[in-house]
């Protein structure tokens, strides 16, 4: 698979929804995620992201605002031992319960399918990193509606073993904009991931679309140590 510009990619695309990259830095010692949220009506651009233990929820920005928490506020991160979750929505929590019972990533989505928006029938993401004693781990998950059929799901797993330096892969919602929105095809994208979690961060959103984007996080992981760095950006608040 040819590696895409990730820069191109976002500029070209006004609506890819939500999106999570999981990878490895250029010199093979970090694991990296990030998880990007966007929205067209005023409920879904009314967010931001808090931290919440190792994890992080959305909130509302203006609670007054709020008009349907459902499908919007959810924990997108959470960590469980060595194991951080990535999702699109509230199987973060499915995940977590699952590996928690000794079940495997696929299996712990198993129970969940796609969200009930129709007509969009948005897809589920989800990704785990695994990171233990200097090894590590990921794999991306996508659960859509049959080409927009809500009778049936299909489910994708992508396991992408230890990754290879200098790399990432990225899913994400939808293909474009759209009435109704068409989900995403095909594997995840083949993207570059840097060294640096501040250039990899300006990178992201800087060119996610201007009106459209709402919040996004980065994480690097050491893989000797364990030891992370986070970084977050919320559209709502920046002066």
């Amino acid at each position: 698979m040819e590696m895409i510009s990730l820069e191109k990619e976002l500029q070209e695309n006004s609506y890819p929804g939500r999106g999570i990259i999981l990878g490895k830095t250029a010199d093979g010692k970090k694991a990296a995620a990030a998880y990007f949220i966007m929205g067209r009506s005023e409920n879904s651009r009314n967010r931001v992201f808090v931290e919440e233990g190792q994890g992080i929820r959305t909130q509302a920005y203006d609670p007054s605002k709020l008009t349907d928490p459902s499908l919007i506020i959810y924990a997108p991160v959470r960590v469980l031992g060595n194991t951080t979750i990535v999702t699109n929505g509230d199987q973060t929590d499915t995940v977590y319960e699952g590996l928690e019972k000794g079940l495997t990533f696929e299996e712990s989505l198993r129970s969940r399918k796609f969200e009930p928006d129709a007509p969009n029938y948005t897809p589920r993401i989800s990704g785990v990193m695994e990171v233990k004693d200097g090894t590590y781990h990921y794999a991306l998950s996508i659960l859509k509606s049959s080409n927009g059929n809500p009778e049936v799901c299909h489910r994708y797993t992508f396991d992408y073993g230890c990754g290879v330096a200098g790399e990432g892969h990225f899913i994400h919602t939808y293909q474009c904009d759209g009435n109704p929105l068409p989900s995403f095809e095909g594997e995840p994208k083949r993207v570059a991931v840097p060294d640096d979690i501040d250039q990899f961060t300006e990178l992201l959103w800087n060119n996610l679309n201007p009106d459209n984007k709402v919040s996004l996080f980065v994480r690097f992981i050491d893989l000797k140590d364990g030891s992370s760095e986070t970084r977050m950006k919320n559209k709502n608040q920046e002066d």
